[in-house]
């Protein structure tokens, strides 16, 4: 089967930790992510989450990623350090990841160094260009106009070639 880009949707941002969460979901399913999908996930993201260092703007983004089998995958990339960019992500559904099961709903923390799939990644640039231009460049930096910026719905195609679904 050939490759296909997947809608990708942006939920309003959120709190949890303590850290300020924009947050992107990637699934095949017109009809988004399941509800209980996304519950479960967001309920381990705090044990995702880095301690705010108190210094760097304590802001999270995260792809929640319905695969088209059994599983689902959580992504959590949280900004430390002032500049890097700390990862961090769980499974649900994908007995080869460590999964106790085939329930996209029982997600545990993976431990593979694995950022994310081709469906994953276009958030990143996104977001690594959103931090410089409203944290790292401005005088005063601005963590409501970066959560503000987001990637904008539509598929996970690059800018350029983005359309919507």
């Amino acid at each position: 089967m050939p490759f296909t880009e997947k809608p990708l949707t942006v939920p309003p941002p959120v709190e949890v930790a303590g850290r300020r969460i924009k947050r992107y979901h990637v699934t095949a399913d017109p009809a988004g992510i399941a509800p209980e999908v996304a519950e479960a996930a967001y309920a381990i993201l705090p044990q995702l989450l880095p301690e705010p260092d108190g210094t760097t703007p304590p802001a999270t983004f995260v792809v929640l990623h319905r695969g088209g089998d059994s599983g689902a995958y959580l992504n959590a990339y949280s900004w430390v350090w002032d500049n890097v960019l700390h990862f961090a992500g769980a499974a649900a559904g994908q007995p080869v990841l460590g999964c106790p099961d085939t329930d996209p709903t029982h997600f545990v923390v993976t431990s593979r160094p694995w950022i994310g799939c081709v469906w994953e990644l276009p958030p990143i640039q996104h977001e690594r260009d959103a931090w410089v231009r409203h944290v790292l460049t401005p005088e005063v930096p601005c963590l409501d106009a970066y959560l503000a910026d987001s990637l904008p719905a539509g598929t996970t195609a690059s800018p350029g070639r983005r359309t919507v679904s």
